[in-house]
C-alpha cells in the first residue's frame, strides 16, 4: 500500500510538473527577437540614457538586440500605460522612475493603476538631489535655512520644474517635516537663469545638474536629499542628519506588464543586477550620479509601494495638482 501511495505521487508530481517545464524552456529560449525599453522621457534625459545603457547590457547578455524606444507624454504616464497594454511576453519592458509612484496620485482619471498593473522587474539605481540657494542667501545649513523660513514665512521662493514635479514633490515634503512655508515657483523650461539670478533662491535639484554650478561658486548646495551622504560631495551633510527619516531621490527601474511569467522577470532581474556589478557599466551609470541598487523583484516592489504612499501623503496634503 505504501508502495502504491508512493507511485501515485510520483506520477501526481510528474504531471504537475509538465506545464511548468514548459514555461521554463518558455523562459530559457527568451528572447526569441528583438525587446523593446520604453521610456516615457525624451532622448538625452537622464531616463533615456539610463536605459540606453540597460538595454546596451541586455542586448549583450540576451544575444537579442533591446531597443529605447522613447514616448515622452503627461510625466511619463504615456509611457506607462503604452506598456501596460502591452502583451505580457517580456517583449515590452518600462522604463520605471520615481514619476510613476508621484502620478499615481497627482493624476486623478488614469487608464490604469501603476501597482496593479506593472510588475516590478529590476531596480537600477537613484539619483541624489541637494538643497542648492543662490550665493547671496542668508542660510549656510538647514537648520539655518528652516530658523530662516520660520522668521519669514511665504518670503522664500521655491524654484521647480513644474508643479507635481520631483523638485516640487521634494520640496513640499521638506516643508511639510520642517514646519515652514515657503513659495512654490513653477518652471515649464529651465529655472537655472532665475535662481543664478536671484529671482528665486532654492531649489531641490538633481545633484548631476547643479555640480558644476556648485564647484564653480555660483550657487551653493546645503544639503544632499537621500538618507547617506553622497560619495561625489562626501562633505554634503544630508538633510536627514537634521530632519531624521527625510530620504528622497529620482529612482529608475525595470517594470513590465502584470502578467509576466515569474521565470522571465527572474531572468531579467539576474541579468540587470549582474549588469549592476559590472565595472564598466557601473562606472558609466556612477557618471550619471547613480548611485546603484541592486533589488530583488519583490524588494523593488516594496520601494515602489513605499514612495506610492508617501507621495500620495504629500500631495493630497498640499493640494498638489498636475499643470
Amino acid at each position: 500500500m505504501q508502495l502504491s501511495r508512493r507511485l501515485f505521487l510520483h506520477l501526481a508530481a510528474g504531471a504537475a510538473a509538465v506545464p511548468a517545464m514548459s514555461r521554463n524552456a518558455s523562459a530559457q529560449a527568451y528572447p526569441t527577437r528583438p525587446v523593446r525599453i520604453i521610456a516615457g522621457f525624451p532622448p538625452g534625459s537622464a531616463a533615456d540614457i539610463t536605459a540606453r545603457l540597460i538595454g546596451q547590457w541586455l542586448s549583450e547578455r540576451l544575444g537579442q538586440q533591446v531597443i529605447v524606444d522613447n514616448r515622452p507624454g503627461a510625466a511619463g504616464n504615456v509611457a506607462t500605460e503604452a506598456v501596460v497594454r502591452a502583451p505580457a511576453d517580456g517583449y515590452t519592458l518600462l522604463l520605471a522612475t520615481s514619476a510613476n509612484a508621484i502620478n499615481a496620485t497627482l493624476y486623478d482619471n488614469l487608464n490604469f493603476n501603476f501597482i496593479r498593473d506593472i510588475a516590478p522587474v529590476a531596480s537600477i539605481g537613484r539619483t541624489p538631489y541637494a538643497i542648492v540657494v543662490t550665493p547671496s542667501f542668508p542660510a549656510q545649513t538647514v537648520p539655518e535655512l528652516i530658523a530662516y523660513a520660520k522668521a519669514n514665512p511665504g518670503k522664500i521662493n521655491m524654484a521647480s520644474a513644474g508643479s507635481g514635479s520631483a523638485p516640487h514633490i521634494f520640496g513640499a515634503l521638506f516643508m511639510f517635516m520642517a514646519g515652514i512655508d515657503m513659495v512654490h515657483v513653477p518652471y515649464r523650461g529651465s529655472y537655472f537663469p532665475d535662481l543664478l539670478g536671484g529671482q528665486v533662491q532654492i531649489v531641490f535639484c538633481p545633484v548631476p545638474s547643479s555640480i558644476g554650478y556648485i564647484q564653480a561658486g555660483k550657487l551653493r548646495a546645503l544639503a544632499v536629499t537621500t538618507a547617506a551622504r553622497w560619495q561625489g560631495l562626501p562633505d554634503l551633510p544630508s538633510v536627514a542628519e537634521v530632519l531624521p527619516g527625510y530620504d528622497v531621490s529620482l529612482w529608475f527601474g525595470i517594470g513590465a506588464p502584470k502578467d509576466l511569467p515569474t521565470a522571465v522577470i527572474d531572468r531579467l532581474n539576474k541579468e540587470i543586477n549582474a549588469g549592476l556589478s559590472d565595472p564598466k557599466l557601473n562606472t558609466q551609470l556612477a557618471d550619471l550620479g547613480e548611485v546603484l541598487l541592486p533589488m530583488t523583484p519583490a524588494e523593488f516592489g516594496n520601494l515602489i509601494g513605499n514612495e506610492t504612499g508617501t507621495w500620495a501623503k504629500v500631495i493630497r496634503e498640499a493640494n498638489i495638482k498636475p499643470e
